[in-house]
């Protein structure tokens, strides 16, 4: 088979910036979670509960990111009642080898599918189920998002980007007679066939991936149900911080809805 366009080395090296955990111990009240994706290859990811009930996200970070970087903010979720599932990709924080855009699609689905297992061994019965993405791991969420639309209550997109290969001429890497229908991620695609309740952020200040790529997003989205939340003077990597009261707002409403 031939090797996909977007697992070629140069692709990889823009992509993906894998950073290992520096220590597999959890802070009181986290759990380790680790998910086989193939015989001797298991993903990790941090679970961080509320309470028995509450709705549980699964989180999938950015590319720069680890599961572990969560630690600080997940409160911010739990404390409004959200059960925090982050996941990290191949090669990153515990996980084993080493990722690529086909396994990151493939792992996200895996992840997805072992969530009632992970519940159930939590002890934990969540009400709702919600996939979250942030900027890389915008694909992940879509992917999933668009393979099991009656598995979840609603699909939140951060600093998500609409065509792959504008993102990676911004990252530095051109590449000629590319199609995003053919070689890219197809976010546009897959967000146009979820029906599940969605919700955008975005900074309008985000030079990485502009705001013209969430609203190309929420043009496409196929839900009935949808909001782009706009946050003034918030770049790519300072949302949460320059927005934060906007932000977890957002989140919220759109969970407790």
């Amino acid at each position: 088979m031939p090797q996909h366009l977007l697992d070629r080395p140069e692709v990889l090296a823009v992509l993906f910036h894998p950073r290992r955990e520096s220590s597999s111990r959890a802070m009181a009240g986290v759990e380790l979670i680790s998910v086989p994706v193939e015989p001797g290859v298991s993903v990790g990811g941090r679970l961080y509960r509320a309470r028995r009930e509450s709705p549980i996200i699964l989180y999938f970070h950015g590319n720069g990111e680890i599961a572990a970087d969560y630690d600080d903010l997940a409160p911010l979720y739990t404390e409004m009642g959200i059960t925090l599932l982050v996941m990290d990709y191949r090669g990153y924080g515990t996980s084993d080898g080493t990722p690529t855009a086909t396994n990151l699609i493939a792992d996200a689905m895996a992840s997805y599918n072992a969530l009632g297992r992970i519940c159930d061994s939590n002890d934990l019965a969540p009400a709702r189920r919600y996939l979250m993405g942030r900027s890389l791991g915008s694909a992940a969420a879509l992917e999933v998002a668009s393979r099991v639309p009656d598995g979840i209550a609603g699909l939140i997109i951060v600093s998500g980007f609409a065509n792959t290969f504008q993102l990676l001429a911004r990252l530095g890497l051109r590449i000629s007679g590319a199609s995003e229908e053919r070689d890219g991620a197809g976010n546009l695609a897959k967000i146009n066939r979820i029906a599940a309740r969605t919700l955008i952020i975005h900074g309008e200040e985000d030079f990485l991936i502009p705001i013209s790529e969430a609203e190309e997003l929420y043009k496409h989205s196929g839900a009935t149900e949808n909001r782009l939340v706009r946050i003034p003077n918030a770049g790519h990597n300072d949302l949460m911080v320059v927005g934060m009261r906007q932000y977890f707002g957002a989140i919220r409403d759109f969970v407790r809805a």
